[in-house]
Order: structure tokens, then sequence, then C-alpha cells
């Protein structure tokens, strides 16, 4: 909690005692420093590939982390939507523990559409945000890392 006294300085709020909140300065490291773990998933420009029954979109994503069940402290990758839905699948079966969000649903109708794309990369984004932090699938998921990092990630390297 941070509160802030007659300068400008912000407090930071130690601890609760039976007088009251005994306050201290924010130290430099407390206010600039890298954060002691950050994860970082961004989902971004999406690109339209093939003709006709063979069009697919595919969105790049991009991975800044120190957290140690992550091998690469940044990394970018590309995967298409059936990826993501091939991937949430082994989540759900790696983990019972862990109640896996949805993905944005299937589109059937302009699907190649500036607006629909976008809204399906959102929703793409907010799902690894999700299940990327989570420590219990940091730590427990075979698939994880490999999926937001690996350039040459293959599903046939998973026997699920």
């Amino acid at each position: 909690m941070s509160t802030t006294t007659g300068s400008s300085q912000p407090r930071f709020q130690a601890f609760q005692t039976m007088a009251g909140p005994i306050t201290r300065e924010q130290t430099v490291e407390e206010r600039y420093g890298i954060p002691e773990n950050f994860l970082e998933i961004e989902v971004r420009n999406p690109q339209t590939h093939g003709f006709g029954r063979k069009m697919y979109t595919d969105y790049e994503i991009v991975c800044r982390t120190n957290i140690p069940a992550f091998k690469l402290k940044q990394s970018v990758v590309r995967r298409r939507y059936s990826d993501f839905e091939w991937f949430r699948d082994v989540l759900e079966r790696e983990s019972t523990r862990v109640n896996i969000p949805p993905l944005p649903g299937k589109v059937f109708t302009n699907r190649f559409a500036d607006e629909v794309i976008e809204q399906r990369r959102e929703g793409l984004e907010r799902f690894l945000q999700i299940v990327a932090g989570h420590p219990l699938l940091q730590t427990g998921s075979k698939v994880l890392a490999a999926f937001i990092q690996d350039p040459s990630f293959s599903r046939d390297t998973y026997n699920y």
C-alpha cells in the first residue's frame, strides 16, 4: 500500500501495528527496479496466409519474462488458432486442478475481416496471459513453455 505524506515522496506502508502503520521511504530499487518475477505476453501481428479453403491466420506471440519455468527471457513465435485449440485441450488434460479459460469462439462468417481477427487476437492474448501466469501450469505443464517460446514447436512432439 502506497501512501503520501506532506512531502511528494511516496511512502511504503511496511506493516500495521497496534499504534498504527509504520512507514518508510521506498528505495530506488523498489520504485524503479525490475520486478522480482515478471511475465509479459503479447499476441500481435496477425497474418493471413493461403487462398480459398486453405486460408488461415496466424499470430505472433511475444514473451518477456524472468520466471525460471520459461527457458528464454525473450521469445517470438507464430501460432494459428488450431494450435491454440490443441494447446488448450492438452492443458485441460494435464491439469485437473486448474480451470482452463475458454478460447475466443470459432467464427464461421467473415473470419478474415479485420475486426474479427482483432477480436480473436485480443481473446488469444487474454487466454495466454491467464494460463502462462498460473503457477501450477508454469511448474506442471509439459507444453506451456514450449508452446509460448519454441519456434520449432510441433504438436507431434507431444503424445496427447
